[in-house]
């Protein structure tokens, strides 16, 4: 039986969802069956599993967009729901302002900005102020001015179909954010996000008030958001109350159990089969039951734990002393400088992240060095011995119809290793999780995790000594990402990674390039950890910059009274100065609140002399503190 219902209220519990023994099969592959869980109030839940077991069906299944074969999705009557999809539904023709402005709230603050504009005395403006209040919607500008300054998303008027892909994932995020539902569902929330947006969302979603289910490679935000980890592994679902160290701990702990349990069962089968041979063909019902029993020990028996990881040792041509030079490179595309005379040169087996903000020039960079783009001044000198593995964040070009065993034998039957040993096309593959049964499956049939992890054995099997990953754990589960990891700790080429997994840099990566902006970049010896810590540095600088310039001059006491007279002239100086300062300050606001409370302005102007007002009440206050400390020195 099939069931999506919405439950009555309990007042003995905050139960928001309940899955009751749901299962999904597509063909003949299962991706999980007979999987319960709850999510109550508050709870921040993260999704483990490996690629192509079924993460995002599970999302879709209780979002409402995917049926279960059978089973029950309970969600608690009365409750919102949000959905981060990975796929991108959307009407090209409207703009980013109509996709956000979609619930009741939003309706509300649109009617009212409208008859602000249109007809700001009559009675429907006084009913749209009446609704505002109702739906508590005056806060709501500031906090969706809030979102989408932090998210990127600057013009909200643009049309949805002049957007990159990462533009729409951004505004996508941000409507889910700005619906303020009861349980919000994220699938992959940090791809396309700098890593200040994914900091920025990290902080936003620890609030105490906020209900979670969400699946991301980010084990940044397992750790610090989640207090639950649910995990599907063969097709079943294991519970972890605690973070995502608290879960690893534990799944360690069930596999020890589990190999005990195995152990056991294999020792009790050789007797119970040593037994059964020893029977006489014509058993009686006892022997039956005993036979009967013997055949789910041998099921038990012949368990095996998943436990692989890449381990590979792929042969690589050596480096030799010339690498990559950047001589006086510079690039900028009008105004926006992104290389300013920079100089480097590449030594064999460094390791470099490139980070900053969306728009720097870290794909700029990359594809300079890949000779895709030409720098506008200066030279990039690669050494002859140089052999690039590209990794693009647009993923794997291939031929319709292309079965996975077919990719990998295209580039080469085997692939040398280190120390003479070879490895098989087919070999590989196991190696990179992809099982024997999974070999002549279409490429179009894999999920777009398994894909990316094709798309890695075919960079390696090109055996290249410089490696360039482009956002290399967008759609990776994160046992992949580790065993990544792991092969990248012991190769021996050069690797540079741009990435927004602050983990996976914190883990390849032995410095980096931060990339400012104006076509500044700064090497910082280490790896993320030492990145943030320099820019708590800047910013800490900046403060203390700051607050210098606007405090007062301090001078010391003195005994001499000679000195007292010039303090004060100056002192009486500065006071008139605020005054004045303050006075013209109150004046300008005074002006722009008649301009804007006048009733005759288009509603975009109203909201640019409203932020103007604030910025000026702010400057207000801030004067009129530095007025009153300079008032009491003189006092004194």
């Amino acid at each position: 039986m099939i069931k999506r219902t919405f439950a009555p209220l309990n007042r003995n519990t905050m139960n928001y969802l309940s899955i009751e023994k749901i299962s999904k099969t597509y063909g003949l592959k299962t991706l999980f069956e007979d999987i319960s869980f709850g999510i109550d109030k508050g709870n921040k839940v993260g999704l483990v599993a490996k690629n192509g077991t079924g993460k995002s069906t599970l999302l879709k299944i209780i979002a409402g967009k995917e049926t279960p074969d059978a089973g029950e999705v309970v969600l608690r009557n009365g409750i919102t729901v949000a959905f981060l999809d990975q796929d991108d539904s959307f009407n090209k023709d409207q703009t980013i302002k109509s996709f956000l402005y979609d619930n009741p709230k939003f309706e509300c603050i649109k009617r009212y900005e409208e008859l602000l504009e249109r007809d700001p005395g009559g009675e429907a403006f006084q009913k749209a102020m009446e609704d505002m209040t109702r739906l508590n919607a005056w806060d709501t500008e500031q906090q969706i001015h809030k979102i989408l300054n932090a998210l990127g998303v600057k013009d909200i008027n643009k049309n949805m179909s002049k957007l990159s892909g990462g533009e729409i994932k951004r505004i996508a995020l941000s409507k889910v954010l700005l619906d303020e539902a009861d349980l919000i569902i994220l699938d992959e929330p940090t791809n396309h996000l700098d890593l200040d947006m994914i900091e920025w969302l990290e902080v936003f979603l620890a609030q105490k008030n906020l209900t979670l289910f969400m699946v991301t490679h980010d084990r940044y935000f397992l750790e610090t958001i989640c207090d639950e980890i649910i995990e599907i592994d063969a097709g079943t679902s294991f519970k972890y109350t605690g973070n995502f160290s608290y879960y690893l701990e534990k799944r360690a702990m069930r596999y020890e159990i589990e190999e005990q349990t195995i152990d056991k069962a294999k020792n009790l089968m050789r007797k119970e089969l040593e037994w059964i041979r020893r029977q006489p063909k014509a058993r009686g019902t006892k022997q039956k039951a005993r036979v009967d029993a013997f055949d789910d020990i041998k099921e038990l028996a012949g368990q095996k734990i998943d436990k692989s990881e890449l381990e590979l040792q792929v042969k690589h041509t050596r480096l030799g002393t010339k690498v990559i030079e950047f001589h006086n490179v510079n690039k900028a595309y009008k105004d926006l400088i992104l290389l300013n005379n920079f100089s480097y040169n590449f030594k064999a087996g460094e390791k470099i992240g490139i980070v900053g903000r969306n728009g720097v020039g870290k794909s700029t960079f990359i594809n300079m060095i890949m000779d895709k783009i030409e720098p506008d001044s200066g030279k990039i000198v690669i050494g002859d011995t140089v052999k690039f593995g590209y990794y693009e964040q647009k993923g794997m070009s291939y031929k319709e119809g292309k079965k996975v065993i077919e990719v990998v034998k295209d580039i080469a039957e085997y692939i040398p290793l280190e120390k003479g040993k070879t490895i098989s096309a087919s070999q590989l593959l196991e190696k990179f999780f992809f099982p024997k049964h999974m070999h002549y499956n279409l490429v179009d049939s894999l999920s777009g995790g398994e894909k990316k992890r094709l798309y890695l054995i075919t960079i390696l099997l090109n055996n290249p000594n410089f490696m360039i990953l482009d956002e290399p754990t967008n759609d990776l589960d994160i046992y992949t990402i580790q065993a990544l990891e792991n092969f990248l700790e012991s190769y021996g080429g050069c690797l540079i990674v741009i990435s927004h997994d602050r983990y996976f840099i914190d883990k390849t990566c032995d410095h980096i390039f931060y990339m400012k902006g104006a076509g500044e970049i700064k090497d910082i010896n280490g790896n993320y950890t030492s990145y943030r810590e320099e820019l708590l540095l800047e910013e800490e600088e900046k403060a203390a910059a700051k607050k210098k310039k606007k405090d007062p001059v301090v001078v010391e006491e003195k005994s001499s009274h000679k000195e007292k007279p010039a303090i004060s002239n100056n002192k009486k100086q500065e006071y008139l100065k605020l005054e004045q300062k303050i006075a013209s300050l109150e004046k300008s606001k005074k002006e722009l609140e008649a301009k804007m409370y006048a009733g005759s302005l288009p509603n975009e102007e109203v909201l640019e002399i409203g932020e103007k007002i604030n910025s000026l009440s702010s400057e207000i206050e801030e004067k009129t503190m530095e007025w009153m400390e300079v008032a009491e020195l003189m006092e004194d």
